[in-house]
């Protein structure tokens, strides 16, 4: 039976509350706070009603807003009702703004208030049953790199990270700014035979040219000026573990030849020197560009994309994963409380509108940013529309207005139109096909299934 904890200083109404209530509930009466405190440290109860007016001073609320602080320092998901007479109003709503449940006001009807009780075992239930939800997430997370979600998108993007784990093949991660391409790089390293071995991160568009390549491929003493020691490369430094080559897409061309080179023959060259030494390392891409873009403008070769994407894991935006924005939200808000040493913070109704409704540009890395500055601006027990800063006119993707085709529309159509006639020029010989429309055989098969037809008839 759940324990309700009256603190109430008429002991007219503890009796009139205990014979109404004691049927569904184990009851704990208080005369005063020493007396309520007390009782709530040894028994925990779930939902407490609170009387403001309490000895010594029972002409004001001081005593019950004091104890109302003391309750809820010692256990923020208590859901207190505080009892208040009919003139008391603000100080029922200044005990709502310290994180009061729900007051109600005197003279008591037994009915209204049990209801209220009951709707307060129940959020707690659920609370209850989320926090253990939360916690098997986390678990979860902890074998994923702490990749968390539940819709559709990220089963299917976990059931492939787990399935390519085991593996040494070469994956591919595809994804806006801000999706997690690292934390799933990070995934399919610790899941894998690798994971005893070294994780090693560059990111190909943040180091200038003329250094990326000793970045990647280290140097030898000598080899340029100011090259005065023997250097490894971040290959070398990924031997027997994950190599995570980070906007991949950024990588120049004579750069690519050589990262092609070292994954057909798992050796590489120093800078400056002329040994081949073997590294046995698995590479882990990542880019936010469209990289069939930047193979038909000649910045990525088609060759390495195809080795280097093996396995690809498309993630999908974080507007895109419907309830897994406010699974995160919640997520991160208890852990920046944690870090921070704040007292459970909740998000006001408006807030998870706001929340839910916005388009997150920057996705999950945005996300969390907002509600690290929330927690360290918030100052009331709610998290607020204000607190997370969100733009003032929510990114969200509607139905576009009647302005014709976009332009990438119209590349398609051409693009589409122009495969189709080609292909049926050259009576289906898709090398023919492929030389008239400059690209390469391959290619040509992938731009088919891309635009959606296999057989084009005659």
């Amino acid at each position: 039976m759940e324990k309700l904890l009256i603190v109430d200083d008429s002991e007219e109404i503890r009796k009139q509350l205990k014979w109404g209530l004691g049927k569904d509930y184990a009851m704990l009466l208080a005369g005063d706070v020493e007396e309520g405190l007390s009782l709530f440290r040894k028994h925990r109860p779930k939902v407490v009603t609170l009387d403001l007016g309490l000895p010594p001073r029972e002409e004001v609320a001081e005593e019950g807003m004091r104890c109302l602080r003391e309750i809820l320092l010692l256990s923020p998901p208590t859901k207190v009702v505080v009892v208040t007479g009919n003139d008391e109003r603000e100080n029922a709503l200044q005990a709502i703004q310290m994180g009061a449940y729900d007051y109600y006001q005197k003279p008591i009807d037994l009915k209204e208030l049990t209801v209220i009780i009951g709707r307060a075992f129940h959020l707690c239930k659920i609370e209850e049953e989320n926090r253990k939800l939360h916690q098997a997430l986390e678990k979860k997370a902890s074998e994923l790199g702490d990749m968390i979600g539940q819709c559709s998108q990220m089963a299917s993007v976990f059931s492939t990270i787990r399935k390519v784990s085991t593996s040494d093949a070469s994956v591919l991660v595809m994804g806006e700014s801000g999706t997690g391409k690292e934390l799933a790089a990070k995934a399919v390293h610790s899941l894998s035979l690798r994971s005893n071995g070294p994780f090693v991160p560059i990111n190909c568009g943040a180091i200038p040219e003329h250094l990326l390549e000793s970045e990647l491929f280290g140097h030898e003493k000598g080899a340029f000026t100011g090259a005065h020691n023997q250097v490894q490369g971040k290959v070398e430094y990924a031997h027997k573990g994950t190599l995570f080559l980070d906007e991949i897409g950024e990588l120049q061309g004579n750069l690519q030849v050589k990262l092609l080179r070292f994954l057909e023959e798992k050796a590489i060259q120093r800078v400056g020197g002329r040994d081949s030494i073997p590294v046995d390392t698995r590479i882990v891409a990542a880019t936010n560009i469209d990289m069939w873009k930047a193979i038909e403008d000649g910045r990525f070769r088609e060759d390495l994309y195809y080795r280097l994407g093996v396995i690809t894991l498309k993630l999908p935006p974080l507007r895109a994963r419907g309830q897994d924005i406010m699974l995160l939200a919640n997520l991160f808000l208890r852990r920046f409380c944690r870090e921070y040493h704040k007292k459970a913070l909740r998000f006001s109704e408006s807030s998870v509108r706001a929340l839910q409704s916005y388009g997150w540009p920057g996705n999950v890395r945005e996300l969390e940013n907002k509600i690290q500055r929330a927690v360290l601006m918030s100052d009331s027990p709610a998290i607020e529309i204000h607190d997370l800063a969100l733009a003032e006119t929510p990114r969200v993707q509607k139905e576009p207005d009647n302005y014709g085709p976009t332009l990438r529309e119209a590349r398609d159509k051409v693009e589409r139109e122009m495969i189709i006639s080609a292909i049926k020029r050259h009576g289906h010989n898709m090398t023919r096909a492929a030389d008239e429309l400059g690209v390469s055989r391959p290619t040509l098969y992938d731009l088919a299934r891309k635009h959606g037809f296999q057989d084009l008839g005659s």
